[in-house]
């Protein structure tokens, strides 16, 4: 067992558990609002070291599997004008450094991929623990948030408001819950 400040993790590879796991995002909407979604179809793993600082993350996103509650917006976001995801089906992230900033607090370093476009971003992550679940497995979590300007990754659809503003903000938040299972 590798100590990693307070916490004990065991090192080994995990899968994200689909079930107790989310992806989401937040994004402003016509200047006054913020507009929610989720990707419901995601898969990954995370290669625990036993340096801690060491470890690896790899997830891939389904882009078809968006979800903001609205069938119209979806059927949107899936086109050419965001995702395009008929073409582009995985958004994918790898990540390649992890540093530790406190008990149970780091910065994710990756490659993130939207559109086949590949950019650098930096995830907060927080470590939740690590416990069995009742079927005798370890499992361990994590929360990670970040933000990226999506016309960086070529997503820049939008339009001007009658008073100016745009449709869209260039922000988007990505938030992520994982809980993952130590492959026995």
């Amino acid at each position: 067992m590798t100590e990693s400040s307070k916490f004990k993790i065991i090192p080994g590879k995990y899968t994200i558990d689909k079930v107790h796991s989310s992806v989401s995002f937040v994004i402003r909407h016509m200047v006054a609002a913020k507009v929610r979604g989720r990707f419901n179809e995601f898969d990954g793993t995370l290669d625990i070291a036993d340096t801690i600082e060491d470890s690896k993350v790899d997830v891939n996103i389904d882009a078809a599997s968006v979800d903001t509650g609205n069938e119209q917006r979806d059927g949107h976001l899936k086109s050419g004008d965001f995702f395009e995801a008929e073409t582009n089906k995985n958004i994918k992230f790898v990540s390649n450094k992890l540093e530790l900033s406190g008990d149970n607090e780091g910065k994710l370093h990756g490659d993130l991929t939207i559109r086949d476009k590949t950019l650098p971003v930096v995830l907060d992550v927080e470590y939740l623990g690590t416990e069995k679940n009742p079927y005798g497995k370890t499992v361990l979590g994590f929360s990670a948030v970040t933000e990226i300007n999506r016309e960086d990754f070529g997503v820049s659809w939008n339009t001007v408001l009658e008073t100016g503003g745009l449709m869209l903000g260039k922000t988007v938040k990505i938030e992520i819950d994982v809980e993952a299972q130590l492959e026995e």
